[in-house]
């Protein structure tokens, strides 16, 4: 049996640079959806309904796309071209969702603009699932973590960009971050263009340098030949992903609890941090959603969400080490549990620069979720198989999502009385629940 060749840095790096891109348009959603649906007219207690198509598509979209691309070869391989295809699509919902408006003809802005959201969260998900098995099917299990903790890196990279973005179009170059009711402000049309333009850049790099191995190279890599012959005979298509969802590892059954807590906690974060601290840290109404004060909140999310995506980047360097020294189980429990507390911690933030330092927290949290489960799961996964299961792994990334999207604006609206600051207390809570139950997963090594 052969053993997969050790790459270098700079492959490793080039084989994910496009996940760049794909953070960059990412963070621009998460920072500023919320803020662009509640210039349409959404009320604070509807956004998470909003956000519910994102996570849908993601369950629907993942395992599919990670079902063919373990079945697709093509002259660019298995993986590079559902990223491209993932790519151009989001980079059409980048460009078109703050300019909703454009189509009020057609549908109200409001409809329009999370039609064009749950397309840039599908294309995401077809663009960034494959980027995961790619690692896998490219490097040998010594470097897994050092593969996922450059993904990070490049992850926080591109975040940082993208969330600062606005706020620097409008500060450095002068363009005005407010507009008329119900019309979203230059600044952030502009940010979506730029993002859109830097995805496709970056999927092209990692296209263009990055080469997959043939199905001889892989099926020697683990003496699969046999198994190829034989998976020839068994049942395809949706039979088959059924069969493997009975068949999934209980590694990746534990680690599904652990995703689950946080990834709860990351979607209250992301849906209801706009009117919280615009409310909690502005002093605004509930209800104000077009004031200067409200978009230089909004800017200021951008900002804080672009420091937890630096300090993730910079974690991320450290992770491999970490969890060298005390196990990569210690090292994710450990992160989530400081995220859990930077989140809690913005309550008692007496103005918004205290804020930072709840996100370097949060920060820390990112970049251990980011990348790992995936260390962890990657060495109990069979290789034939890491497209499909790295897919479904992305249920215990949606289903929470969905949960909190349903519930999320009740419980806003009638447990908290429309103050949303309480929900980022409760996405604290949530996460250091997360960090706990990781002493229930049993890592195969």
């Amino acid at each position: 049996m052969q053993t997969k060749p050790r790459l270098s840095f700079a492959q490793i790096w080039n084989m994910s640079f496009g996940f760049l891109g794909i953070q960059m348009g990412f963070a621009l959603q998460n920072a500023n959806a919320s803020r662009i649906l509640q210039i349409f007219g959404a009320d604070v207690e509807e956004l998470s309904w909003f956000w519910i198509v994102a996570p849908v598509t993601g369950m629907i979209v993942q395992p599919i796309i990670g079902h063919y691309s373990d079945k697709t070869w093509t002259k660019l391989g298995r993986r590079r071209p559902y990223f491209l295809g993932g790519a151009i699509l989001a980079s059409i919902g980048l460009i078109l969702m703050p300019q909703a408006g454009l189509f009020v003809a057609i549908l109200p802005a409001l409809w329009v603009g999370a039609g064009f959201l749950m397309i840039m969260d599908a294309s995401f998900n077809i663009a960034m699932e494959p980027f995961r098995a790619l690692v896998a099917d490219k490097l040998p299990n010594d470097q897994t973590t050092l593969g996922f903790s450059i993904q990070t890196v490049l992850i926080g990279i591109g975040a940082v960009i993208g969330s600062w973005l606005p706020w620097a179009i409008t500060n450095w170059f002068g363009v005005a971050n407010t507009a008329e009711p119900g019309q979203v402000p230059p600044s952030l049309i502009y940010s979506f263009i730029g993002g859109a333009i830097v995805l496709i850049t970056t999927i092209l790099i990692t296209v263009t340098t990055t080469k997959e191995y043939s199905p001889e190279e892989t099926a020697a890599f683990e003496n699969l030949q046999k198994e190829i012959e034989e998976e020839k005979k068994e049942r395809k298509g949706f039979s088959q992903i059924l069969n493997d969802i009975r068949s999934m590892p209980t590694t990746m059954k534990q680690l599904g609890v652990v995703q689950f807590f946080s990834w709860f906690a990351l979607f209250g974060m992301w849906v209801f941090s706009t009117p919280a601290i615009a409310h909690h840290i502005w002093g605004l109404p509930i209800d104000d959603n077009s004031s200067q004060g409200y978009q230089d909140a909004g800017d200021w999310v951008g900002i804080i969400f672009g420091v937890y995506n630096l300090v993730s980047a910079i974690y991320a360097f450290a992770l491999p080490a970490i969890a060298k020294k005390i196990g990569k189980k210690k090292t994710h429990s450990l992160s989530l549990a400081i995220g859990g507390v930077g989140l809690i911690s913005m309550y008692f933030a007496p103005n918004q620069y205290w804020l930072i330092a709840s996100m370097i927290g949060v920060g820390i949290a990112w970049a251990s979720i980011l990348a790992m489960p995936y260390a962890i799961l990657a060495s109990s996964i069979p290789l034939k198989k890491m497209g499909i299961y790295m897919g479904l792994f992305n249920f215990f990334i949606v289903l929470p999502q969905i949960i909190n999207a349903l519930i999320g604006g009740p419980i806003v609206k009638n447990f908290y009385g429309g103050n949303a600051m309480y929900a980022i207390v409760m996405s604290g809570v949530v996460m250091i629940l997360a960090a706990f139950t990781l002493r229930f997963v049993k890592e195969n090594n």
